[in-house]
């Protein structure tokens, strides 16, 4: 029953919109319907400024580490419930029951998930990232570079485990929920940083 309990608190937790509540309380608007559309840092940077999208970042991350440190709390020796608690957050943020079972990208929850589970291959994830968007402005590249790099990271260290199904099933979702930036980095329109395209 407390496996259960812990699984819904993650998800519920992970569901949570932040991007989405805080443009809402700002601006009195719904974000969805702004800019990209979507309810991350970026966006919500862009519809209502820079601090909020920070602050969208670090709720996101705060949100993961935190289903993370509840399962770890209560089962501190359980390593499938750690693993599947920060799943469940993910899913949450990807498909919030808040907003129809719709939401983020996953990226921001990810960073709190994974650096409290696997911090070394997530710290070389970041590196890349920040490698791939200095060389090429974009965020999505920066992004799906930098996941991809730790669930291959965790994968290698690891094997298959728990930890490694974990990242590479983050890493999939992560590719599909930008699959509309794929398109767009393909056809040469992605937004760059500096330049006022919508991503």
């Amino acid at each position: 029953m407390t496996f259960t309990f812990i699984l819904i608190g993650a998800y519920l937790l992970g569901s949570i919109p932040f991007g989405y509540l805080l443009v809402k309380w700002i601006k009195g608007v719904d974000v969805r319907t702004l800019g990209s559309g979507n309810i991350g840092m970026t966006n919500v940077w862009r519809v209502a400024g820079a601090k909020w999208g920070i602050a969208t970042l670090v709720l996101d991350i705060a949100k993961g580490a935190l289903a993370v440190a509840l399962a770890r709390h209560f089962a501190p020796d359980d390593e499938r419930l750690l693993v599947l608690s920060g799943l469940a957050a993910l899913i949450g943020n990807v498909f919030s029951v808040f907003l129809n079972f719709k939401g983020g990208k996953g990226i921001g929850i990810s960073v709190g998930v994974f650096f409290s589970l696997l911090f070394y291959p997530s710290l070389a994830g970041l590196i890349v990232f920040l490698i791939a968007l200095a060389i090429g402005r974009m965020i999505s590249v920066g992004s799906l570079l930098g996941v991809t790099a730790m669930a291959a990271l965790t994968l290698y260290g690891h094997g298959w485990d728990w930890y490694s199904g974990l990242a590479l099933t983050a890493a999939v979702m992560i590719w599909w929920t930008h699959r509309q930036n794929i398109r767009r980095i393909l056809n040469g329109t992605e937004s760059k940083i500096g330049k006022k395209k919508t991503s």
